[in-house]
Protein backbone atom coordinates (compact mmCIF):
# COMPACT_ATOMS: atom_id res chain seq x y z
CA UNK A 1 0.00 0.00 0.00
CA UNK A 2 1.40 3.59 -1.08
CA UNK A 3 2.32 5.79 2.18
CA UNK A 4 0.22 8.66 0.57
CA UNK A 5 -2.99 6.21 0.44
CA UNK A 6 -1.95 4.06 3.85
CA UNK A 7 -2.28 8.31 5.80
CA UNK A 8 -5.47 8.98 4.15
CA UNK A 9 -7.08 5.80 5.38
CA UNK A 10 -5.33 6.34 8.57
CA UNK A 11 -7.21 9.86 9.12
CA UNK A 12 -10.52 8.05 7.94
CA UNK A 13 -10.52 5.92 10.68
CA UNK A 14 -9.19 8.09 12.86
CA UNK A 15 -12.56 10.62 12.51
CA UNK A 16 -14.69 7.70 12.20
CA UNK A 17 -13.48 6.79 15.49
CA UNK A 18 -13.97 9.88 17.38
CA UNK A 19 -17.45 11.08 15.53
CA UNK A 20 -18.75 6.95 16.80
CA UNK A 21 -17.24 8.47 20.27
CA UNK A 22 -19.44 11.07 20.30
CA UNK A 23 -22.42 8.83 19.29
CA UNK A 24 -21.38 6.34 22.13
CA UNK A 25 -21.77 8.50 24.85
CA UNK A 26 -24.95 9.86 23.89
CA UNK A 27 -27.18 6.84 24.81
CA UNK A 28 -29.82 8.69 25.44
CA UNK A 29 -30.01 9.69 21.62
CA UNK A 30 -29.08 7.17 20.05
CA UNK A 31 -31.41 3.66 22.15
CA UNK A 32 -29.93 0.77 23.07
CA UNK A 33 -29.62 -1.47 19.60
CA UNK A 34 -27.74 1.55 18.00
CA UNK A 35 -25.72 1.76 20.82
CA UNK A 36 -24.48 -2.11 20.91
CA UNK A 37 -24.16 -1.99 17.06
CA UNK A 38 -22.18 1.40 17.12
CA UNK A 39 -19.96 -0.79 19.84
CA UNK A 40 -19.50 -3.36 18.00
CA UNK A 41 -18.57 -0.48 14.98
CA UNK A 42 -15.86 0.77 17.24
CA UNK A 43 -14.27 -2.60 18.23
CA UNK A 44 -13.55 -3.04 14.63
CA UNK A 45 -12.18 0.21 14.17
CA UNK A 46 -9.76 0.10 17.05
CA UNK A 47 -8.67 -3.50 15.75
CA UNK A 48 -8.34 -1.74 12.38
CA UNK A 49 -6.51 1.27 13.91
CA UNK A 50 -4.08 -0.56 15.67
CA UNK A 51 -3.16 -2.73 12.19
CA UNK A 52 -2.00 0.51 10.34
CA UNK A 53 0.05 1.72 13.08
CA UNK A 54 1.82 -1.73 13.60
CA UNK A 55 5.17 0.28 13.21
CA UNK A 56 4.67 2.12 16.15
CA UNK A 57 4.72 -1.39 18.12
CA UNK A 58 8.50 -2.07 16.59
CA UNK A 59 9.58 1.07 17.79
CA UNK A 60 8.34 0.68 21.27
CA UNK A 61 12.08 -0.75 22.11
CA UNK A 62 13.89 1.27 20.18
CA UNK A 63 15.63 4.80 20.30
CA UNK A 64 15.63 6.97 23.44
CA UNK A 65 12.53 7.63 25.63
CA UNK A 66 11.61 11.42 26.24
CA UNK A 67 9.01 12.88 28.22
CA UNK A 68 6.92 13.34 25.61
CA UNK A 69 7.87 9.84 24.41
CA UNK A 70 7.04 8.62 28.04
CA UNK A 71 4.10 10.29 28.26
CA UNK A 72 2.31 9.28 24.84
CA UNK A 73 2.92 5.54 25.31
CA UNK A 74 1.52 5.74 28.68
CA UNK A 75 -1.71 7.48 27.31
CA UNK A 76 -1.67 4.97 24.10
CA UNK A 77 -1.36 1.86 26.52
CA UNK A 78 -3.95 2.79 29.24
CA UNK A 79 -6.27 3.86 26.00
CA UNK A 80 -5.80 1.11 24.94
CA UNK A 81 -6.69 -1.59 28.05
CA UNK A 82 -9.48 0.94 28.65
CA UNK A 83 -11.43 0.56 25.35
CA UNK A 84 -10.81 -3.36 25.54
CA UNK A 85 -11.86 -3.80 29.10
CA UNK A 86 -15.29 -1.54 28.44
CA UNK A 87 -15.94 -3.13 25.23
CA UNK A 88 -15.31 -7.20 26.74
CA UNK A 89 -17.55 -5.89 29.23
CA UNK A 90 -20.12 -4.34 27.18
CA UNK A 91 -20.86 -7.66 25.44
CA UNK A 92 -20.77 -9.46 28.29
CA UNK A 93 -24.34 -7.53 28.93
CA UNK A 94 -24.93 -7.66 24.96
CA UNK A 95 -29.00 -7.96 24.16
CA UNK A 96 -28.87 -7.16 20.61
CA UNK A 97 -25.37 -6.79 19.22
CA UNK A 98 -23.72 -10.60 20.60
CA UNK A 99 -26.47 -12.14 23.04
CA UNK A 100 -24.21 -15.39 23.08
CA UNK A 101 -21.63 -13.95 24.76
CA UNK A 102 -23.99 -12.81 27.46
CA UNK A 103 -23.22 -13.59 30.86
CA UNK A 104 -19.05 -14.39 30.07
CA UNK A 105 -18.44 -11.96 32.84
CA UNK A 106 -20.49 -11.52 35.74
CA UNK A 107 -22.82 -8.74 35.17
CA UNK A 108 -22.84 -6.96 38.03
CA UNK A 109 -19.22 -6.59 37.67
CA UNK A 110 -19.26 -5.48 33.95
CA UNK A 111 -22.12 -2.97 34.56
CA UNK A 112 -19.50 -0.82 36.87
CA UNK A 113 -16.44 -1.35 34.95
CA UNK A 114 -18.19 -0.85 31.98
CA UNK A 115 -19.75 2.31 33.01
CA UNK A 116 -16.11 3.66 34.09
CA UNK A 117 -14.38 2.20 31.16
CA UNK A 118 -16.10 3.87 29.31
CA UNK A 119 -15.53 7.40 30.81
CA UNK A 120 -12.04 6.43 31.43
CA UNK A 121 -11.83 5.66 27.06
CA UNK A 122 -13.20 9.00 26.46
CA UNK A 123 -11.07 11.39 28.48
CA UNK A 124 -8.16 9.13 27.48
CA UNK A 125 -9.08 9.19 23.95
CA UNK A 126 -9.33 13.21 24.02
CA UNK A 127 -5.93 13.16 25.60
CA UNK A 128 -4.64 11.10 22.81
CA UNK A 129 -6.07 13.39 20.27
CA UNK A 130 -4.87 16.56 21.56
CA UNK A 131 -1.17 14.89 22.39
CA UNK A 132 -0.73 14.96 18.48
CA UNK A 133 -2.20 18.74 17.85
CA UNK A 134 1.59 20.23 18.13
CA UNK A 135 2.58 17.80 15.36
CA UNK A 136 -0.24 17.99 13.07
CA UNK A 137 -0.12 21.76 12.80
CA UNK A 138 3.90 22.08 12.68
CA UNK A 139 3.69 23.14 9.31
CA UNK A 140 1.06 25.47 9.30
CA UNK A 141 1.87 29.08 8.90
CA UNK A 142 -0.39 31.76 11.48
CA UNK A 143 0.06 35.12 12.32
CA UNK A 144 0.38 35.60 16.01
CA UNK A 145 -2.82 37.62 16.07
CA UNK A 146 -4.80 33.87 14.21
CA UNK A 147 -2.54 31.74 16.76
CA UNK A 148 -3.93 34.12 20.14
CA UNK A 149 -7.65 33.64 18.84
CA UNK A 150 -7.61 29.77 18.23
CA UNK A 151 -5.81 29.32 21.59
CA UNK A 152 -8.36 31.64 23.06
CA UNK A 153 -11.17 29.94 21.65
CA UNK A 154 -9.70 26.51 22.67
CA UNK A 155 -9.50 27.62 26.63
CA UNK A 156 -13.12 29.22 26.63
CA UNK A 157 -13.91 25.81 24.97
CA UNK A 158 -12.19 23.61 27.43
CA UNK A 159 -13.57 25.65 30.34
CA UNK A 160 -16.80 25.04 29.10
CA UNK A 161 -15.77 21.62 28.85
CA UNK A 162 -14.75 21.23 32.86
CA UNK A 163 -17.60 22.34 33.74
CA UNK A 164 -19.83 19.66 32.07
CA UNK A 165 -17.71 17.33 33.65
CA UNK A 166 -18.41 18.83 37.07
CA UNK A 167 -22.21 19.20 36.57
CA UNK A 168 -22.79 15.84 34.86
CA UNK A 169 -20.79 14.25 37.98
CA UNK A 170 -18.39 12.32 35.79
CA UNK A 171 -15.88 12.20 38.61
CA UNK A 172 -18.20 9.71 40.39
CA UNK A 173 -18.44 7.13 37.10
CA UNK A 174 -14.72 7.00 36.94
CA UNK A 175 -13.93 6.35 40.10
CA UNK A 176 -16.60 3.82 40.98
CA UNK A 177 -18.48 5.79 43.45
CA UNK A 178 -21.82 5.39 41.40
CA UNK A 179 -22.75 2.47 39.63
CA UNK A 180 -25.76 3.59 37.20
CA UNK A 181 -25.54 6.50 34.60
CA UNK A 182 -27.91 8.94 35.28
CA UNK A 183 -29.27 10.67 31.66
CA UNK A 184 -31.60 13.55 30.78
CA UNK A 185 -33.83 12.20 28.11
CA UNK A 186 -35.60 15.38 27.82
CA UNK A 187 -32.61 17.07 26.60
CA UNK A 188 -32.57 16.94 22.28
CA UNK A 189 -30.07 15.43 20.69
CA UNK A 190 -27.91 18.57 19.28
CA UNK A 191 -27.14 19.69 22.52
CA UNK A 192 -26.13 16.33 24.56
CA UNK A 193 -23.86 15.96 21.13
CA UNK A 194 -22.29 19.67 21.75
CA UNK A 195 -21.60 18.95 25.61
CA UNK A 196 -20.12 16.07 24.66
CA UNK A 197 -17.52 17.34 21.75
CA UNK A 198 -17.23 20.21 24.08
CA UNK A 199 -15.81 17.40 27.05
CA UNK A 200 -13.84 15.94 24.38
CA UNK A 201 -12.31 19.56 23.79
CA UNK A 202 -11.15 20.04 27.21
CA UNK A 203 -9.82 16.33 27.51
CA UNK A 204 -7.82 17.21 23.72
CA UNK A 205 -7.11 20.94 25.47
CA UNK A 206 -5.40 19.37 28.46
CA UNK A 207 -3.48 16.99 25.67
CA UNK A 208 -2.38 19.78 23.65
CA UNK A 209 -0.96 22.23 26.40
CA UNK A 210 0.83 19.14 28.19
CA UNK A 211 3.20 18.76 24.64
CA UNK A 212 3.58 22.21 24.19
CA UNK A 213 4.72 22.94 27.87
CA UNK A 214 7.20 19.17 27.42
CA UNK A 215 8.05 19.90 24.13
CA UNK A 216 9.03 23.50 25.08
CA UNK A 217 10.89 22.82 27.99
CA UNK A 218 12.92 20.15 26.23
CA UNK A 219 13.56 22.65 23.12
CA UNK A 220 16.65 24.92 22.80
CA UNK A 221 14.76 27.02 19.94
CA UNK A 222 14.34 30.70 19.95
CA UNK A 223 10.56 31.73 21.37
CA UNK A 224 9.87 28.84 23.65
CA UNK A 225 9.63 30.50 26.84
CA UNK A 226 6.99 32.81 24.99
CA UNK A 227 5.30 29.74 23.93
CA UNK A 228 5.66 27.99 27.59
CA UNK A 229 4.03 31.01 28.80
CA UNK A 230 0.97 31.20 26.22
CA UNK A 231 0.31 27.13 27.25
CA UNK A 232 0.41 28.19 30.95
CA UNK A 233 -2.00 31.55 30.45
CA UNK A 234 -4.42 28.59 28.16
CA UNK A 235 -4.46 26.42 31.12
CA UNK A 236 -5.31 29.07 33.68
CA UNK A 237 -8.24 30.61 32.08
CA UNK A 238 -9.31 27.36 31.28
CA UNK A 239 -9.31 26.24 34.72
CA UNK A 240 -10.32 29.78 36.26
CA UNK A 241 -13.60 29.43 33.07
CA UNK A 242 -14.64 26.29 34.07
CA UNK A 243 -14.28 26.75 38.21
CA UNK A 244 -16.25 30.10 37.99
CA UNK A 245 -18.86 28.58 35.67
CA UNK A 246 -19.12 25.00 38.20
CA UNK A 247 -19.60 27.25 41.52
CA UNK A 248 -22.96 27.66 41.74
CA UNK A 249 -24.04 24.35 40.78
CA UNK A 250 -25.46 23.23 44.75
CA UNK A 251 -26.44 19.49 44.40
CA UNK A 252 -25.87 16.06 45.75
CA UNK A 253 -22.07 15.01 45.41
CA UNK A 254 -21.46 12.64 42.66
CA UNK A 255 -25.46 12.74 41.06
CA UNK A 256 -25.59 15.22 37.90
CA UNK A 257 -27.59 18.23 38.25
CA UNK A 258 -29.60 18.22 35.93
CA UNK A 259 -31.16 14.24 36.42
CA UNK A 260 -33.94 13.36 34.84
CA UNK A 261 -33.66 9.65 34.52
CA UNK A 262 -31.59 6.91 35.71
CA UNK A 263 -30.89 3.76 33.49
CA UNK A 264 -28.47 0.68 34.26
CA UNK A 265 -24.75 1.40 34.01
CA UNK A 266 -24.30 -0.95 31.13
CA UNK A 267 -26.30 1.77 28.72
CA UNK A 268 -22.80 3.32 27.89
CA UNK A 269 -20.34 2.78 24.93
CA UNK A 270 -20.50 -1.08 23.35
CA UNK A 271 -23.47 -2.73 26.26
CA UNK A 272 -27.05 -3.11 26.97
CA UNK A 273 -28.54 -5.03 30.21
Amino acid sequence: MKAAVKTRIKKAVDVCMTLLLLCLMAYQVTGEVLHEWGGIGMTALLILHHILNFRWYRSLFKGKYTAYRVLTVTVNTLLLLSIGLTAACGMAMSAHAAPFLYGMLPVSFARQVHLAGSFWSFILMGVHLGLHVPAMTAGCRRSGRVRALLGSAAAVAAGIGVWLFHKNGIAAYIFLRIPFAFFDYDKGAVPVFLENLAMLTAFAFIGKEAATLIRGAQSRAEGRKARIAASLTRILAAALIGGAASLPAVRAPGLPSDTASVIPAAALPYSSS
